[in-house]
């Protein structure tokens, strides 16, 4: 069961109410994990709004999962 680093901007962070999060998960990709945070922290946004990255790239909704991963779900953002 790998363990990640998870972090949270804008939208997600707010409905989080926290920046970061250590997680174990049983997910076998970043579709599942999101999934899982998801329906944990009550996230109001799907998965085809979000842009994900591991490890500083971005990447697919099916990559899998590796022990020490950092991932990063970005939700859109607004400009002015």
């Amino acid at each position: 069961m790998p363990t990640l680093e998870l972090s949270y901007f804008a939208q997600l962070r707010e409905q989080a109410n926290l920046a970061s999060e250590r997680v174990d998960t049983d997910a076998d990709s970043l579709a599942a994990l999101y999934a899982q945070v998801r329906a944990r922290h009550g996230f109001t946004l799907p998965a085809d709004l979000l842009r994900v990255a591991v490890n500083d790239r971005f990447c697919r909704w099916d990559q899998p999962l590796q022990d020490g991963d950092s991932v990063v779900f970005i939700p859109p953002v607004n400009g002015g």
